[in-house]
């Protein structure tokens, strides 16, 4: 009977056992045509969409795609290899012509500089601005004024930094501060232009300087008379000449501007109107050294001691020199310099912005233990800091780099014509190549397909940064 009984339940059907309430594992499914791409059904993709419906989606970008990038690419590498006319093949002629012209050579070189240059000093600028910013009260409203340049395009960056590297001192910002810095260590010459007439008691001598004609006496006043200072640039603090008095045992004498305004006025002689040159000075020579020297007075007047007795008077070359009126800023040698400069003025505060968004993103906790530890604030940046932003750092640079292989309107615009050529970039050549007087289209495509060139492993090594970011 227990073996029956036991028999009988064994033998209860799996339907049986789930009615009275004992579990059962479902055998598992065979996954369906559907689901399993069968036949007569079309596969689906990750998303759920059907391929063909995707490709007519992306048809119109691919086809704007081919039109606006990949068909003027190739058509750029077959124009390359044609003659200024596009009729006769021309082989490799024009990519030898990139090595061999002196203006385009100068772009390269120049190219080669921007991209070393210019990425490199804006990082660095917006790496220092984003870390000290993070420590001031007034951070954010520093970190608007350094990024603000950015809303300002290149054509308006470029006419303001024109009038910034102005020549003339009174309308250029940079030539303003560096005479104001120069002049504040050293003094410009009162009387650039000053020279004697033929009339006049004094010679010039080789180096610049004015020497009397013969040697001074002792109670004997000497006139020392120049012309070729205009009346508007006398000093204003200038007094009418006056005649000096004999002094016994001593040297004295009147140096003034021998012109009087209006006309009038006799050669060497003092007349009302005519005003002393002060401040100029004057050096006693004797056997070719200076024995004694003296500075003129508001009316010209100055007085040397016996020792000047039998000596030659002269008025040293100092007071003759040009005044200083800055720095070429757009002459040949200066020229690209100064635009690089305009450039980082734009983008360092880009730099700055991104910096300062992956500064925010570093744990605390790192900074703090190495601070607890004994290190001091420059080993936390540059051990600790720096490395950790390392990815932000390259994405500004390449970024940059990228940036800068095109620039074009900075140079075109800040750069005058007579040192557009010490100052030309690929981009600038380009234009002129394909849209200058003399274009020839084949440089210009040749030119065109190196900029691509220089681009692509840069854009490469960005593309697999952003890959390799992604599998982390």
């Amino acid at each position: 009977m227990t073996t029956a009984a036991a028999g009988g339940a064994d033998a209860v059907p799996p339907a049986d056992k789930h009615l009275s309430g004992q579990s059962s594992v479902p055998a598992p499914r065979k996954p369906s045509d559907a689901s399993a791409g069968g036949p007569g059904r079309s596969r689906r993709s990750v998303t759920g969409t059907r391929r063909v419906i995707a490709a007519l989606f992306l048809a119109p970008a691919l086809v704007l795609l081919g039109a606006l990038v990949v068909y003027p690419i190739v058509y750029s590498v077959y124009r390359s290899f044609f003659d200024q006319a596009g009729t006769g093949f021309a082989g490799l002629d024009n990519y030898k012509a990139l090595f061999t012209d002196d203006t385009i050579r100068t772009a390269v070189k120049n190219n080669a500089i921007w991209v070393v240059f210019a990425p490199t000093v804006s990082t660095v600028l917006g790496l220092i601005f984003a870390v000290l910013t993070e420590r001031i009260r007034w951070g954010t409203a520093f970190k608007l004024i350094v990024f603000m340049p950015m809303a300002i395009s290149m054509l308006a960056a470029g006419i303001i930094f024109r009038l910034v590297y102005d020549a003339a001192p009174e309308r250029g910002v940079a030539n303003a501060v560096w005479v104001g810095v120069h002049d504040t260590f050293a003094e410009s010459a009162g009387y650039p232009k000053a020279h004697p007439l033929p009339v006049h008691p004094l010679k010039a001598d080789a180096d610049g300087s004015f020497v009397t004609k013969a040697p001074v006496r002792a109670g004997q006043p000497v006139q020392l008379p120049l012309v070729g200072v205009a009346p508007a640039k006398m000093p204003t603090d200038a007094k009418p000449a006056k005649a000096a008095a004999a002094g016994a045992g001593k040297i004295t004498g009147t140096a003034w501007l021998d012109f009087t305004r209006g006309g009038g006025g006799r050669p060497n002689v003092i007349d009302a109107k005519e005003l002393g040159l002060k401040g100029i000075d004057v050096e006693a020579v004797k056997d070719g050294k200076v024995v004694a020297s003296a500075t003129a007075a508001a009316d010209g007047t100055f007085t040397l001691p016996a020792k000047a007795d039998g000596a030659e008077l002269r008025l040293p070359a100092s007071n003759f020199k040009e005044p200083y009126n800055g720095v070429e800023w757009l002459g040949p040698t200066l020229v690209t310099p100064g635009i690089i400069g305009s450039y980082v003025w734009m983008w360092a505060g880009f730099a700055m912005v991104l910096i300062a968004a992956g500064l925010a993103g570093l744990p605390r906790e790192l900074l703090e233990a190495a601070r607890v530890d004994g290190a001091n604030e420059w080993q936390v940046f540059r051990r600790i800091t720096v490395p950790m932003l390392a990815p932000v750092l390259a994405v500004v640079l390449v970024t940059l780099m990228i940036n800068v292989l095109k620039i074009f309107d900075l140079v075109f615009i800040i750069a005058p014509g007579s040192s557009q050529d010490d100052a030309n970039v690929l981009a600038l050549q380009l234009y002129r190549s394909s849209f200058g007087t003399d274009a020839d289209l084949g440089i210009g495509s040749a030119i065109a397909v190196l900029l691509l060139l220089l681009v692509l492993p840069v854009m490469y090594f960005n593309v697999r940064r952003i890959r390799k970011e992604g599998r982390r």
